[in-house]
């Protein structure tokens, strides 16, 4: 073989390599479907990126994949009333500047269904986009560190849409960031930062979610009226991470969710406001090393009706005083000491949670690294069996569960 027929062969094969050899280019095939019209394509490999301007919709039937050329956004909706179904894309930019994206929506109306998006920075953007469905798509982040990597799912300034049973792996966050008024209901995310970013986005439905292997579940900024019921957070254990974390939002419901396995299965510092505390119910709180941390205020949140099982310390405050003012009632604590003598289900005596030898880690945040060493332990010991010190009481539940 002759070195040229040589370096003809290679060349040939590295660009089989680089660009399948049946993509062709969507943009004009986008250009030439009318509006209202679909476009249907058949199965292989198409040339991005690509701009929608008129209401249509663009159908891959699962086997056409759209390929990004790593720069910017693969796929982007200028207008209204579009519908991307059984797509696959790849291959968005890597600025956060610009958000590079595998889809951006701008206009309302639109339904983004069973499309598979794998190599991009951040996945779907939302940019001032309502009455919209996102269903049934699967999104997987660039392999990069976790601070550098962008959003599976950004709304911004959107409103009324629905997100729902759509899959999110290796990605930062999940954000809604002034975004009032939607509902996300049956997803599931892994390997993140924050499973949900909640920001100045009230009365939110976040419902029968299911988030794993982040630095904290769900955390919700400045957003009263959520109802967060029936979602599943587990494994969310890096520094000053929880489960669920509430921070000046109030008023909202949180109610038959479990958090398992957290480093704080719910973190409180939301003042409420005359009828704005936080209802939590039902819930169950399991394995965490705080199972829930008050911080600051002396809140008037109401606990009904919840679980509390195999957490390293139960209840945690910032400082005396912190959540005094909150009401307990019908919880389960596997920590209880009491009997039931009538047999009713309901403890004979309270349930009070006091601060011991604790009051010297939570008022003394650098001593958090001895917490249950075994000098600890044995002050703790020594404290509760002849107090040396006025003990601390955290709450009061006048009727615990015994079962």
């Amino acid at each position: 073989m002759s070195r040229n027929l040589a370096l003809r062969l290679g060349l040939a094969v590295f660009a089989s390599l680089a660009l399948p050899a049946l993509a062709a280019p969507l943009q004009s095939l986008i250009d030439a479907t009318p509006a209202g019209g679909t476009l249907r394509l058949a199965p292989g490999s198409y040339i991005g990126p690509v701009t929608i301007n008129r209401p249509m919709t663009l159908d891959g039937g699962g086997q056409a994949l759209i390929l990004g050329s790593g720069k910017g956004t693969v796929l982007s909706v200028a207008a209204n009333g579009v519908t991307l179904r059984g797509l696959r894309l790849t291959g968005s930019g890597e600025s956060h500047d610009s958000v590079d994206a595998g889809i951006l929506l701008e206009g309302d109306d639109h339904r983004v269904e069973d499309n598979v998006l794998e190599d991009v920075l951040f996945g779907i953007h939302l940019k001032q986009v309502n009455r919209s469905r996102l269903t049934g798509n699967r999104i997987t982040g660039k392999k990069l560190e976790q601070a550098m990597r962008g959003d599976a799912i950004r709304l911004w300034n959107s409103r009324d849409n629905l997100i729902e049973g759509n899959r999110f792996t290796r990605a930062r966050d999940l954000t809604f960031a002034n975004s009032p008024d939607n509902r996300i209901v049956g997803n599931r995310f892994d390997d993140g930062r924050y499973g949900m970013h909640i920001i100045f986005s009230p009365r939110l439905l976040v419902e029968n979610n299911h988030l794993s292997d982040t630095g904290t579940g769900i955390i919700v900024l400045y957003s009263p009226n959520l109802v967060l019921r029936g979602n599943h957070v587990a494994h969310a254990l890096t520094g000053g991470g929880a489960g669920i974390v509430f921070k000046e939002s109030s008023n909202a419901l949180v109610e038959n969710n479990e958090v398992l396995h957290c480093a704080v299965g719910l973190k409180v510092d939301a003042p409420p406001q005359s009828v704005g505390a936080l209802t939590v119910k039902n819930n169950r709180f399991a394995h965490n090393i705080i199972g829930l941390f008050f911080y600051g205020e002396e809140g008037g949140h109401r606990f009904f009706d919840n679980r509390f099982e195999s957490n390293l310390t139960t209840v945690a405050i910032s400082a005396p005083g912190a959540g005094s003012a909150n009401v307990w009632r019908g919880n389960y604590w596997d920590e209880y000491q009491g009997f039931d003598r009538n047999g009713d289900g309901i403890g004979d005596t309270p349930h009070e949670v006091y601060l011991f030898a604790d009051r010297i880690w939570m008022e003394t945040p650098m001593a958090t690294f001895f917490r249950n060493s075994p000098v600890l332990e044995m002050l703790d010991f020594l404290e509760r069996l002849a107090p040396f010190s006025t003990p601390h009481r955290v709450l009061q539940d006048p009727q615990p569960r015994m079962k």
